[in-house]
Order: structure tokens, then sequence, then C-alpha cells
């Protein structure tokens, strides 16, 4: 490094050229700025995809009967189709391999009051396996379980919104009775889920116990699956094919009917997820790189201009017994020091700005647009040393110029 007097000669030069450093220093800035902006942004779109699909289990199928669209073996379209308990033994006796979790699911709006509260919500009645498709946590109590099932027990979970709106602030509600739709239940614990709100003023209860009480029947209005987790993207959309088809089979529906049974499949959507993050990495990644050339290419071209511009200067220095290498360390210091300078600028600039603009960002889909300041930090450096081998060049050129010609140069 230097010496005392070699950072005294940079201070000096930058303090008697004021514009000239001041203009080379922000191009490196705007650069480095820009590019942090960019991919906060790009990784602010990320996180929103992200978040759509962190609510539920990733390996999850959801199975919903629908009406059939097109004539098939002898039916009319139009038919409606139905799951029932037996539907669900079908799957499980054939895909038993390939899935962790079955769950049945029936859904009705009620009423559901405790004292002299009352409000509207959805009534959920599953098996106790939803907790790990929903990724709902009880915080008070317990969640539903097998032994609710098999005794068809009138016991409810309640969400913590529901809870909230209902029963008075500090009451634990486990233990207490609610009114649903006339029908007293006891609350056996209150839940959390990373849904939010509105998922939190769902309620459940065994499905068994609504099938006993809302009809007296086995209907299934929607057959939800955790597919074994050790699958791969590819394995798992081709278990759901293949379910679907032989779904479509045993109820005689049409190979090409796409609406008699709808399915949402989770691996089909983090396939899309992920195409869909490649993409946004690839553009951002083209546009920064296009920003750091043209910051390269800038600062390239203003040290080639500040070396010029001091080659009177230069021409002085040998004239008084200054080295060649002297000359070109002390231009490559300067250029490093400014860059460097510049572009830790720059990085604080633009991180200031994607926090300070984060919260109005959320409602164009960026959500928590921050950078990793590694990948920042290694641009400012590709900068830096672009900035040290434009500076080299000219430098070198210059320190080969024979003094006479130097002080003679206009």
């Amino acid at each position: 490094m230097f010496d005392l007097d070699g950072w005294q000669e940079i201070f000096q030069s930058i303090g008697k050229n004021k514009l000239r450093t001041v203009l080379s220093g922000l191009t490196i800035t705007f650069a480095i700025m820009l590019f942090t902006i960019l991919l906060g942004m790009g990784n602010g779109l990320k996180n929103t995809f992200k978040s759509f699909f962190s609510r539920d289990a990733e390996n999850a199928i959801f199975i919903m009967p629908n009406n059939t669209s097109k004539a098939y073996r002898g039916y009319q379209s139009g038919r409606r189709i139905e799951f029932k308990n037996e539907d669900v033994d079908y799957i499980l006796e054939n895909y038993d391999g390939s899935i962790e979790h079955i769950i049945r699911r029936n859904q009705r709006q009620v009423d559901i009051t405790y004292k002299n509260k009352k409000s509207n919500y959805s009534l959920i009645s599953v098996d106790p396996e939803i907790q790990f498709l929903e990724r709902a946590v009880p915080y008070e109590g317990r969640f539903i379980n097998k032994l609710d099932i098999q005794k068809k027990s009138k016991v409810i979970v309640l969400g913590r919104m529901t809870k909230k709106d209902i029963f008075p602030s500090g009451v634990s509600a486990v233990g207490k009775y609610v009114n649903v739709a006339g029908l007293a239940y006891k609350v056996v614990g209150v839940f959390t889920d990373p849904g939010g709100d509105n998922e939190e003023r769902l309620n459940y209860i065994p499905i068994t116990t609504a099938q006993a009480l809302y009809g007296n029947n086995d209907k299934v209005d929607q057959i939800n699956i955790l597919y074994n987790s050790n699958l791969s993207t590819g394995q798992a959309i081709a278990f759901g094919n293949n379910l679907v088809r032989d779904l479509k089979d045993r109820f005689d529906i049409a190979p090409r009917d796409q609406r008699a049974i709808r399915v949402i499949n989770r691996a089909e959507v983090v396939q899309g997820t992920k195409q869909t993050s490649g993409a946004l990495d690839m553009i951002v990644i083209i546009i920064s790189i296009g920003t750091l050339i043209a910051g390269i290419v800038g600062i390239s071209n203003i040290m080639i201009y500040i070396v010029k511009e001091r080659t009177r200067e230069l021409g002085i220095r040998k004239a008084i017994g200054a080295t060649p290498s002297s000359i070109i360390k002390m231009i490559m210091f300067e250029s490093m020091f400014i860059t460097s300078i510049a572009g830790y600028l720059g990085m604080l600039i633009g991180i200031g700005v994607l926090s300070y603009a984060a919260p109005g960002l959320e409602k164009y889909f960026i959500k928590d647009p921050q950078v990793d300041t590694g990948i920042v930090i290694f641009a400012t450096v590709l900068l830096v040393i672009s900035g040290i081998i434009a500076g080299y060049v000219p430098a070198r050129r210059a320190s080969k110029i024979k003094p006479i010609e130097a002080l003679n140069d206009a």
C-alpha cells in the first residue's frame, strides 16, 4: 500500500478536481444503486410467488366433483358426480404407497353462538389430518383426533378469529359449549393458521359427525390428498394424472371431459412457480449484467479521460523524480478509492430505497424486496477491479511519456 505521502497526494488530487471525482463516482454509485434495486425487486416478486403457496402443504392434491360436460357410455352430459366414503377407500387401496394422508372434506355456512355473541362462519367437516395440509396449529386445547371420528363426537375446533369474535377477551374457549346451527358442540381446541384471519375464521368438526347429523349419508364434497413427499415433481404430477384417469373410469366420465372432476395438483403449481422464478432470475440477471456493463464502460471512459487530462501533471511528476511505477500505483489506488466509496454509497442508497418503498410495493406483488449483500458487494468489487484495470492501461501509457513531451502537451 501507499505510505502517508502517497495517500496525501491522492486526497490532494481529489480535492483539486472535485467535479471530476464526483462525476466518476456518480457512475459507480448509480450502477450499484440500480443493480441493488433491480435485484431486490426481482427477489420481491419471487417472495410473492412463494407466499401464495406457503399457506398449505406443498405436497397436496385437491379433488372436487362437478357436472360432466360430455356424454359418455350412455350417460348424458350435465350429470352430477358425487364422491362417497367408498371412493376414498378405493383411492387408498390403489395408491396407498403414494399417499401420506387422505382427507375427506365437507363445508357449509352456519351461525355459531356463544351466549349473546353470534356470527356466521364456515363449518368444515374433515378428517384429523387436515391440520397437516392447512398447517393449522392448536394454541389452546387440541385438534380433532381419530377417536372423535370413530365416536362421531360433537366436538369443534375454533379458528383463532372465531374465538376472538364470540368469546370475551381473556376467557378460554376450551371446554365451553357453542351453539352451531341449533346444535351444541364442545370446544376442544383453538387453532392458528399461516393463511391469516380468513383461514382462522374456519371451524373444524369430525366429518363422521357431519355425515350423521347433516343428511345421514356418506357424501364427500372434496377429497384432499397429501402425496408421498419423497416423490419428485414429475412423479407427483404423474400420480395425479393417473389418479384422475382412474376416477374418470370409475365414474364413467369421458377421458377428455375436463370439468367433471376438478383437480388442483400442487406439484404442477410448484413446477410452474419454479419456471416463473427461473424466468424472473434470468430477466434480473440480464438487466443487472447490462447495468454493470454500462457502469464498467462508463468508469473506463472516465478513467481514460482523467489520465489524458492529467498528462501535464504526470510529466511534471516525472521531471521531479517520480518513477513510472509510482505514477501507475497512484492512479490505480486513486481509482480504487473512488470506486470503492462510490460503490458502497450506491449499495446503501439502493438498500435504503428498497426499505422505504417496500410497504408500497406489496400492492404491485413485490413482497419483502431484500437483497443478498454478498452479491451486491461482489458487483461492487467487480466495478472496482474494472476501474483499476481501466486506470492501469492509460496510466501505463502516460508513465512512458517523456517529461518534455508531457509538458508541451496542451
